[in-house]
């Protein structure tokens, strides 16, 4: 995929919103870094920093521009805006 996205995305283990934040990224075709803040307590406090002070997991980062979280992710698709945020689409 050309000039495809950086996603970034803070998980926890048992988190049932990452785990499908995970899979509608990986049903598009999209790579991303996945940060398992479960027990990483310098990790969440980077990731609640990053967030604006969000401290639930996911926070996702597309290009480093924070988009949220699970519920967010899905609006985007919803509307039919994260393709292009993702550059699935011309």
């Amino acid at each position: 995929m050309a000039d495809a996205a950086t996603v970034e995305i803070y998980t926890s283990m048992f988190c049932g919103y990452c785990v499908r934040a995970k899979k509608l990224l990986s049903q598009k075709g999209v790579s991303f870094t996945e940060k398992d803040v479960t027990a990483d307590k310098n990790g969440r406090t980077l990731m609640t920093s990053r967030a604006g002070g969000r401290t639930s997991v996911p926070q996702i980062f597309i290009n480093g521009d924070h988009i949220g979280g699970c519920d967010e992710l899905f609006t985007l698709e919803r509307a039919g805006t994260l393709d292009k945020l993702l550059s699935l689409s011309a």
